[in-house]
């Protein structure tokens, strides 16, 4: 059975304890901090969150264990990030265009109806394609990494990865924090996290992200300029159909229905799911409850009907 998913709204003023309690977690909890980088052991306020319940899975310092302990293969693993870092930013370039495109036609008013909205269908086709081969690119690098390198074999990711299994095996509940997206990705798919995991998974922020489909990183709000909406990687899955869109209302121009709607139809048929202050969504069963919130393909901010 796959485990029943909780995506919460970021932990400010946490509701992580109000919400184990209601789903009635009783046994041992495992966390993954592994997005706070350095400050993983940082967890006091987490662990008070989860009683005496909780054990830190420690799986960034255990990446770094394993790149301290094999520098053949933490030069190969830096390399192999800086061709992925190069591969972002070419994407970034035809995205940007692509994506000013689509904007370009859209504002047009002067046109008949039909073919501004087929014009409009083929621009979001020419992202969703550049989105696509993106990520099949990604795919191929790793698996060409992957065959190259064999990280799965490796002795000290192997003996993590018993420590990380038998943990797991024990616990009630999986928690994920948020933090650095791409770095809990990376130890999570490293130490194989998704092939034990236990039947109940709460999450927030970069956490929820990386329970979906797809992870999308989005700054309407950034300092230089809005910056567009980016696939980054892939995720675990378990969270599947859904764009996970933590801080949505500080991070998105939500009064900007045109550039919400392109959001929206971009990535359909996954929804996007607002993850504000204060929200929980139950994925039990695959349907969030209707309290839940994504952005229709007009740009609005809606309940889902269920």
């Amino acid at each position: 059975m796959p485990p029943s998913v909780t995506l919460l709204g970021p932990q400010r003023r946490p509701t992580l304890d109000r919400v184990l309690a209601a789903l009635d977690v009783r046994g041992p909890i495992a966390a993954v901090t592994a997005g706070w980088q350095e400050r993983e052991t940082d967890d006091a306020e987490l662990m008070s969150l989860l009683g005496e319940r909780g054990l830190n899975l420690r799986l960034h310092a255990r990446w770094m264990d394993v790149l301290q302990a094999d520098p053949d293969y933490a030069r190969a693993e830096r390399e192999h990030r800086v061709v992925l870092d190069e591969l972002q930013q070419l994407y970034l370039l035809r995205l940007d265009h692509a994506l000013r495109a689509t904007y370009a036609v859209a504002h047009r008013t002067d046109g008949h109806p039909r073919i501004q909205a087929i014009a409009l269908d083929d621009a979001l086709a020419v992202v969703q394609q550049i989105d696509e081969m993106h990520l099949g690119r990604i795919a191929e690098l790793r698996a060409a990494f992957r065959d190259a390198w064999q990280p799965y074999d490796r002795e000290m990711v192997v003996k993590h990865r018993e420590e990380v299994a038998g943990a797991l095996l024990h616990a009630d509940c999986l928690v994920v924090a948020g933090g650095h997206v791409g770095d809990l990705l990376a130890v999570l798919d490293l130490f194989r996290v998704a092939d034990g995991l236990p039947h109940r998974i709460v999450a927030w922020s970069a956490g929820a992200m990386a329970l979906t489909d797809r992870v999308v990183l989005f700054h309407d709000r950034a300092a230089h300029a809005p910056a567009q909406a980016e696939l980054l990687d892939t995720g675990l899955g378990v969270a599947p159909g859904f764009v996970a869109l933590p801080h949505a209302r500080r991070r998105l121009r939500t009064d900007d229905l045109l550039r919400m709607s392109v959001l929206a139809r971009r990535f359909a048929p996954a929804r996007c799911l607002v993850l504000d202050d204060g929200v929980t969504v139950d994925l039990d069963a695959g349907a969030p409850p209707a309290q839940a919130r994504v952005i229709d393909p007009d740009g609005r901010i809606v309940e889902v009907d269920v």
